[in-house]
């Protein structure tokens, strides 16, 4: 071989290179000859990891050379000329590229798996799309590969934990419960603080819906494709005065062009118990304290059983959730059709939620594609059965030595607390299992939404698009709730009572507007530019019956409605795409306001700069971008009405006047403000996006500051002034600052494995900085957050310089060994009494911290996750230690007894008293660190010989610990105040998915 290449000189040698010349042809024909028996015709298929449908329009290319080809309609390609040791590179839109060595197979087949950051290079913003890497605002999108799986019944359990800045707390664990969402801390005091919700371009109504638990229950979250958050005024002024809590855009599944048709069916079946229940004496612990403590009247009183009252009341709860849907094209018309339908029964007998759902979605294009036409249909019935939630509460407080049943067929033959005229003792609790089930609470709640959206692209000016939307949002409930004349003294009187109300929405929507986009040289300009009316009726009615004859019913109707009428803009504009820049202008007009107010004006700027565009080095940031935002938002979402500007009347509480045998409700006047307007919130945001190593690690960190002002609160008025001696009007503001930090990372990303990771952190600090017209230093506050135990006790205070709903609270004085020493407190005023006067701000309900992690590993065929949430900073008042922790609370004035507290056993406090109540002993810390769910997948490919049918398990585990100091139920309580929350549940599930 070295006689080959010694140099032109021997090459030039006849005799000395004829050896050389036929050795060298010799090697090169049998290198020709391998690569020419090496080159193989490879076949295969491209299909999609998740559900095994096939990708036509999947590229497939020789790695390093120029062979190449795309898929066909069925997800198949064919390439001719391969060599052996060739790596053939797999791509699709939207999805993580693979390759693949061919090694010396004929057939090579391919399963992408989709990229979850390219998915959200795209997002939904107000009135249109945005690339991810335009966007000026705080804005966060997950789509429906990230979302929370298991036992999901409404949509906001999707992306719990996902997300920073969004708080998502479950209002308990009864099916189909609502959840309280605040994204940055809430904006207001009295109004709400739930964000306005935009469902396909839809605004929906924030007020509660009668005969549902959560307004968003209607939506099967099986049906979303993906969440869209709006934190910032920059993002979200753009909605105008419903945007100061900021926004949630979903977007519903669609089908595409490129969709032959698919079958998908998934079901899962659950199995729900109580994860643990309240420390209260057990049967024997009662009768050594009655034995100890009571009066010989109370011993006596004791019985011989050992009942566990919250075993008689808890379950073990079978739900099950089933979705079929249909996706594909008629004729280029993308298509999906699909129904589900959820049957979730709750851990407390007698509660469940039955969900039957439909939706249709359809986009056809029309004039040679200028013309687009999304038609959204979703249609929901849903069946309710509310059980009596004071039957936790009596549970907690039964006596234990009670038996559940009796022979005795007058109070259907449950125990309870007799008079000595053997009827029901009034002041007792009730039985807590006839509470269940003499008692039903049924509520019917059919909803249809449904809009239809023309974007039209003009053929003269391409450059420039209409979109008009039009939408409904209809509702109707029909609730009955039976009480049998055996539950309480009262239904017993009235020898039982039938409630019964409808309720009926007629909700409405109309957007127009253009939007023009032009790129002239390095300059790129997007106007948009539109209207929009939306009107709201309400119409509600309402009454009871009774059993007694002689006892008259109560009828009440009323109806009301209310319109918005809104002009709004907006420009985007990117210079070198590098600089950008976003101004947004709204105008809202309110029929909630007089004439003078009516009209308010919400404008925001927003800046971005691509540093990595300009300095850093592309190979190391794929992304760097540093934003600033300004903008102002409102509220109109009042709490007193939809008029509060007027004098208004209204049916009276239990007030009836008799006409004849009629007896018919006095109307009142109402407390009104004839100048109440508009309350806005006024937001600064700074944010830093960031993404290293091909978008590997990524993230954003973002500091904000909220300042509302004009609150609409309600606050005391002097006696006399109006109707009533609280009025709702505009006094005071609020501050909430806060740091959110977003880290996402993929340590592995191979062929066979797959591991992501994604935090998130947020702080915020949320304080009252006003709440009179005139700086008052000796204004105590609002008193808020009534409680169980004495008379008219408020445990919350509104104050400035606090945060809202801190705990007001007596000092608790401590002995040496650190045990409470009953009925002593500070006297911070020294004032040499313990009064009013000497309660303080201890803590508060919301926490300072709130995280969020999360993990998904996939290897091959198996796919293993979960989602942790963490709060740190947030207190809770033990309302069940504090009422039933006393030695006096074995009785109250009647001929029955009481179950306490086991902190009775600790404290070996007497009595009680309103003071002791109020104890800053009873408010604990309840940070907490929650495994909120852990889910295994496993893939079956090919189920079937023919290949057409793939499959997925699934396992999933949610609620299955809780890391906390907290000694009550539940440290994860929204208002802090924990009275008798229905449980949440222990949930395991199992699944199983179906593509055909």
């Amino acid at each position: 071989m070295t006689e080959i290449y010694t140099s032109k000189r021997e090459w030039g040698n006849a005799s000395s290179t004829v050896p050389s010349r036929l050795l060298f042809l010799l090697l090169f024909l049998l290198i020709i000859g391998q690569s020419v028996y090496a080159q193989l015709t490879v076949k295969g298929t491209v299909t999609d990891k998740a559900d095994g449908s096939p990708i036509p329009g999947a590229t497939v290319l020789l790695k390093g050379g120029t062979v190449g080809t795309q898929t066909n309609l069925d997800g198949t390609y064919e390439l001719s000329g391969i060599p052996a040791d060739a790596v053939l590179s797999f791509s699709f839109v939207g999805m993580l590229s693979q390759d693949i060595a061919v090694g010396n197979r004929s057939i090579v087949d391919a399963q992408l798996q989709s990229d979850s950051r390219l998915l959200q290079e795209v997002v939904v913003v107000g009135y249109g799309t945005q690339k991810k890497s335009d966007l000026t605002g705080s804005i966060t999108a997950i789509s429906s590969a990230d979302f929370v799986k298991g036992n999901v019944n409404t949509p906001e359990q999707l992306i719990a934990g996902k997300l920073a800045g969004v708080q998502i707390t479950s209002n308990g664990g009864a099916p189909g419960s609502g959840s309280k969402i605040r994204i940055r801390g809430g904006s207001s005091l009295s109004a709400s603080n739930d964000p306005l919700i935009v469902v396909d371009g839809i605004p929906l109504d924030n007020s509660d819906i009668k005969g549902a638990a959560n307004p968003l229950s209607f939506i099967n979250p099986n049906d979303i494709e993906s969440f869209n958050v709006l934190k910032d005024a920059s993002a979200a002024a753009i909605y105008g005065s419903r945007a100061a809590n900021g926004v949630i855009i979903i977007t519903t599944k669609k089908g595409n062009t490129r969709d032959k048709t698919k079958i998908t069916f998934s079901t899962l079946l659950s199995a729900s118990r109580i994860a643990k229940k309240m420390d209260v004496l057990d049967a024997n612990q009662f009768r050594e304290v009655v034995n100890a403590q009571g009066t010989e009247s109370q011993k006596l009183l004791l019985g011989s059983d050992n009942t566990d009252w919250q075993d008689q009341i808890y379950r073990t709860a079978i739900s099950s959730d089933n979705n079929l849907s249909v996706t594909g094209a008629v004729k280029s018309i993308p298509y999906r059709v699909s129904v589900g339908y959820n049957a979730q029964n709750g851990i407390l007998k007698t509660s469940a939620m039955n969900r039957t759902s439909a939706s249709l979605g359809l986009s056809p294009m029309f004039l040679k594609d200028h013309l687009k036409v999304d038609i959204n249909l979703k249609a929901s019935t849903t069946k309710s059965d509310f059980p009596d939630e004071g039957a936790i509460g009596s549970a907690i407080g039964f006596d234990p030595t009670q038996p559940v049943y009796v022979d005795n067929e007058k109070f259907g033959g449950y125990f309870q607390w007799l008079n000595p005229q053997g009827n029901i003792e009034a002041l007792a609790a009730s039985n807590p299992l006839s509470l269940l089930k003499l008692k039903s609470n049924e509520g019917t709640l059919d909803r249809v939404i449904a809009n239809v959206q023309f974007d039209y692209k003009f053929h003269f000016l391409p450059d420039l698009r209409a979109n008009w939307n039009i939408g409904l949002d209809r509702s109707k409930t029909n609730g009955e709730e039976y009480s049998s004349n055996l539950v309480s003294a009262g239904s017993f009187t009235n020898n039982g009572s039938t409630g019964y109300y409808t309720q009926k929405r007629h909700n409405f929507t109309n957007q127009f507007y253009l939007n023009y986009v032009k790129q002239v040289g390095k300059q790129n300009f997007n106007i948009m530019a539109g209207a929009e009316n939306q009107g709201f009726v309400r119409e509600n009615e309402n009454g009871t019956t009774y059993g007694n004859p002689d006892v008259v019913g109560i009828r009440s109707y009323f109806k009301t409605d209310y319109a918005l009428l809104s002009y709004f803009g907006r420009l985007n504009y990117a210079l070198n795409d590098r600089y950008l820049a976003t101004v947004t202008v709204r105008r809202d007009g309110s029929s909630r306001f007089a004439k003078e107010n009516r009209w308010g004006t919400f404008p925001s700027v927003a800046l971005a700069w691509k540093i990595n565009k300009e300095f850093a080095r592309d190979d190391i940031f794929s992304d760097l971008k540093l934003r600033l935002g300004w903008g102002i938002t409102g509220q109109q979402d009042l709490s007193s009405g939809d008029y509060p500007y007027l004098n208004a009347y209204t049916p009276g509480q239990g007030l009836r006047y008799q006409l004849g045998n009629t007896f018919v409700n006095v109307l009142r006047p109402n407390a009104y403000d004839p100048n109440i307007k508009w309350e806005q919130t006024q937001s600064t945001n700074i944010g830093l996006d960031f993404g290293l190593s091909k978008q590997r690690i990524s993230g954003s960190i973002d500091v904000y500051q909220k300042k509302t002002t004009d609150l609409i609160n309600e606050i005391d008025v002097p006696a006399g002034s109006n109707f009533s001696n609280k009025v709702t009007t505009n006094v005071g503001s609020l501050e909430n600052t806060g740091v959110e930090i977003v880290l996402n990372y993929s340590p592995v990303m191979t062929e066979n494995f797959t591991w992501d990771i994604s935090g998130n952190l947020t702080y915020n600090k949320r304080k009252i900085t006003a709440l009179t017209k005139v700086d008052n230093p000796s204004y105590v506050g609002v008193l808020v957050g009534g409680i169980d135990g004495g008379t008219g006790n408020y445990a919350q205070v509104h104050s400035t310089g606090y945060a809202p709903n801190a705990f007001f609270m007596y000092q608790q004085v401590y002995d040496e060994s650190g045990a409470p020493i009953e009925g002593v407190f500070v006297d911070r005023n020294e004032d040499g009494i313990i009064s009013e006067l000497d309660r303080y701000r201890y803590q508060a309900a919301a926490p300072d911290l709130f995280l969020g992690l999360s993990s998904q590993f996939m290897y091959k065929k198996a796919s293993l996750g979960f989602v942790m949430r963490a709060n740190v900073g947030n207190y809770n008042f033990n309302n069940v230690y504090a009422n039933r922790g006393t030695y006096q609370a074995i009785t109250g004035a009647g001929n029955f007894l009481s179950n306490l507290s086991s902190n009775v056993l600790e404290t070996g406090f007497a009595s009680r008293t309103d003071q002791s109540i109020l104890s800053d002993y009873y408010v604990q810390n309840a940070s907490f660190l929650r495994m909120d769910n852990i889910n295994f997948g496993y893939n079956l490919d090919h189920l079937f010989k023919s290949g057409k049918i793939r499959a997925q398990l699934s396992l999933v585990a949610q609620n299955v610990f809780v890391i906390t100091k907290y000694k009550g139920l539940d440290p994860e309580i929204a208002d802090g105040l924990d009275k008798q929350v229905y449980p949440r549940p222990r949930t395991i599930s199992v699944g199983l998915n179906l593509n055909f």
